[in-house]
């Protein structure tokens, strides 16, 4: 895991007879500017000649907060260095825990229902629909019943979501039943589970993990890990959790998207960025990121982890009763 100080950025251009190539490519370093300098530009000659031998290669890598591609690092603002954690803020303001191998794994629950529930309860109503035109022949009659059916699918569709999800134990039970399924089959395995705003939180302290490893894709495919997180974890060869709220859940309006988005920001920007993470961090105060609900598994613990998990549970306010944000 990489999280830089320092970015830029070069772009070289080849020309030829038939074409002209143009290659844009980050570098980063944690000695300063111009060492990142230094390495954009070598990284942006390599991928031109690269190209110019035929190779597919991608020209421009996008100034993203991550995931920007394979071999590209996390691009945040540093907050602080606990050993080989680092906490960044990220592009909406809020701090996230950044960890080489201690592994976190977040279970969203879509607070809707998903397009296919909608879809099948929506079919009966269009049927319905149908038959009424061919029987009184006014299409503006089936018109009106179609429309009108796609708003009273959507709100039959969300009461089943609600229902579902009630008859299933809620968004703990199920996530728990989740997580007991798993634990069956990986007696060695223990895990710390948290109440997140959108669902759970599950955090590993038997061992440390790569990324990368076989067993973490276990993990989160048996736990309907998000893909896209599971995509971050392994490209950035890292493990991420929000450790502080989100600020439109505390009622905290966002500055303008060049005072926080990607890191660096422009220096005349800068003090627009104090002043709002200064407002910013003295409400997160007064809420929590999650709550500790239980520990499951072996009992087994590896000091890193628990180390890692202590970090995690006083950033987050864990194990408080603030409110969840």
């Amino acid at each position: 895991m990489i999280v830089p100080k320092f970015w830029a950025e070069a772009v070289l251009k080849s020309q030829t007879r038939k074409r002209q190539i143009t290659v844009r490519k980050l570098g980063w370093s944690d000695d300063g500017p111009d060492e990142a300098q230094v390495m954009a530009e070598l990284r942006a000659a390599d991928a031109l000649a690269r190209i110019e031998r035929g190779e597919p290669l991608t020209r421009r890598e996008r100034k993203a907060a991550y995931n920007v591609g394979e071999g590209v690092p996390i691009r945040e603002e540093i907050v602080e260095r606990r050993g080989e954690t680092v906490v960044t803020r990220n592009v909406y303001g809020a701090r996230c825990l950044n960890t080489p191998n201690v592994l976190f794994a977040d279970m969203d629950f879509a607070a809707g229902p998903s397009a296919r529930l909608v879809f099948w309860t929506y079919a009966p109503l269009l049927i319905a629909a149908f038959a009424a035109w061919f029987a009184m022949q006014r299409f503006a009659f089936f018109l009106a019943v179609a429309l009108v059916g796609v708003f009273v699918a959507y709100i039959i569709a969300r009461l089943l979501h609600r229902a579902g999800r009630v008859l299933r134990g809620g968004i703990e039970g199920i996530a728990r039943r989740r997580v007991e399924a798993f634990l069956a089959s990986h007696p060695n395995w223990n895990v710390r589970l948290y109440r997140t705003p959108a669902g759970i939180r599950l955090l590993a302290t038997h061992r440390t993990f790569d990324p990368r490893e076989p067993e973490v894709a276990e993990c989160f495919a048996a736990l309907k890990v998000d893909p896209v997180y599971a995509l971050l974890c392994h490209n950035q060869n890292c493990f991420r959790a929000r450790v502080s709220p989100k600020p439109w859940r505390m009622g905290v309006s966002s500055p303008a998207k060049s005072a926080l988005g990607v890191w660096p920001v422009k220096p005349e920007r800068v003090p627009e960025r104090l002043r709002w993470t200064s407002q910013y961090e003295a409400a997160a105060q007064e809420f929590a990121a999650c709550r500790f609900l239980a520990e499951l598994g072996s009992g087994l613990t590896q000091p890193a982890a628990r180390e890692v998990q202590r970090l995690h549970d006083e950033m987050c306010g864990a194990l408080g009763m603030r409110p969840l944000a």
